[in-house]
């Protein structure tokens, strides 16, 4: 929030309870209030959801449903999920520094279909035996626009995009190739790659510099980008924006969020690393309201920060470290 009002002193930014700071005080996961706010805004910069003590509840009563809701309704159907790593955090990541040195690759994940949000999806009892059904179903227009958002980036980047499927044992990923492919036709400066999920899973530990756009559906999205994540050494770098259709192709609504989860076990102690919070209002900036100018401003203070030996606990470790607020205080410094 520091980083927002030192860039666009102009935005009104209010707060709103959801998930389980709205559980704690005997709100529903998503509180009216909060839709309200959500209404009249230009985007929402989530915080995290997800608390232990909810485990196990059912889902309108876990944090996680207030994300659910906001998602399905108002449809942000297309998750971002940029990986790079900074100069001066190559080491910190499990692969060797060769392979990820300059890494920067976007994930562009289907958020609004496919296994998660088919019907029906119960377990029940048939002949005595218990079983249990998720259905995986997807539409060609679902597949066709957010194959748009993936061309668009990828044309806006370095004209390479990469749609993964597993087309060979399921029908729905024969259709989401033909999609691709017709959505194709439109876009001849890209150039197109499929790849198998269990192809892609791999590549990206062999050879990860190679990707520029990865588009995929739900559920291999969901997996593929947690993958991803690790590559950089430190989930706390990891921004993401959840486009819905509001808005216009250049200026649409959205939810940003940090994917690193909520680190209850972080809660008070000012140690996590701020950066994707960060590197996500950013991408409101970018998406949101087109303000390319103040969006390229945060990131560049950003890498100048690490470049300068800047990081928190989970990269510098205790000796060195600076505490998230610090951490913060020294991009405001470099914007």
């Amino acid at each position: 929030m520091r980083v927002l009002a030192r860039v666009r002193p102009d935005l009104e930014c209010v707060e709103a309870d959801v998930g389980g700071a709205a559980l704690a005080r005997g709100l529903p996961a998503l509180p009216p209030q909060a839709r309200e706010l959500c209404d009249a805004s230009a985007a929402i910069l989530f915080g995290s959801v997800g608390l232990p003590q909810y485990d196990g509840k059912p889902l309108p009563e876990r944090p996680e449903y207030a994300l659910f809701l906001l998602r399905r309704d108002y449809e942000l159907y297309a998750n971002l999920r940029p990986v790079r790593v900074f100069a001066g955090l190559e080491d910190a990541s499990p692969l060797k520094r060769e392979l990820v040195a300059g890494l920067d690759l976007v994930i562009v994940r289907e958020l609004t279909g496919g296994i998660y949000y088919g019907v029906p999806k119960e377990q029940r009892r048939v002949g005595g035996v218990d079983e249990a059904v998720d259905t995986m179903i997807y539409r060609a227009p679902e597949i066709e626009r957010i194959a748009r958002i993936a061309f668009e980036l990828a044309r806006a980047r370095r004209n390479r995009l990469t749609s993964v499927d597993k087309q060979n044992i399921l029908e729905t990923s024969r259709l989401w190739r033909r999609v691709v492919n017709d959505v194709a036709g439109e876009y001849p400066s890209v150039a197109v790659e499929h790849l198998l999920v269990d192809t892609a899973a791999m590549q990206l530990v062999q050879r990860p510099r190679n990707f520029d756009v990865v588009v995929t559906e739900n559920m291999f999205g969901d997996i593929l980008s947690d993958e991803a994540a690790i590559l950089t050494g430190s989930i706390g770098t990891l921004p993401s924006a959840s486009l819905g259709t509001r808005g216009t192709p250049g200026r649409r609504f959205g939810l940003y969020e940090p994917i690193g989860g909520t680190a209850p076990a972080l809660a008070g102690k000012n140690e996590a690393n701020p950066t994707a919070s960060i590197l996500s209002a950013a991408m409101l900036l970018r998406h949101s309201l087109e303000d390319e100018t103040n969006a390229l401003r945060i990131e560049r203070a950003v890498e100048r920060t690490y470049a300068d030996g800047k990081r928190t606990a989970e990269l510098a470790g205790p000796a060195s470290a600076l505490s998230t607020s610090a951490f913060a205080d020294a991009v405001v410094e470099r914007l």
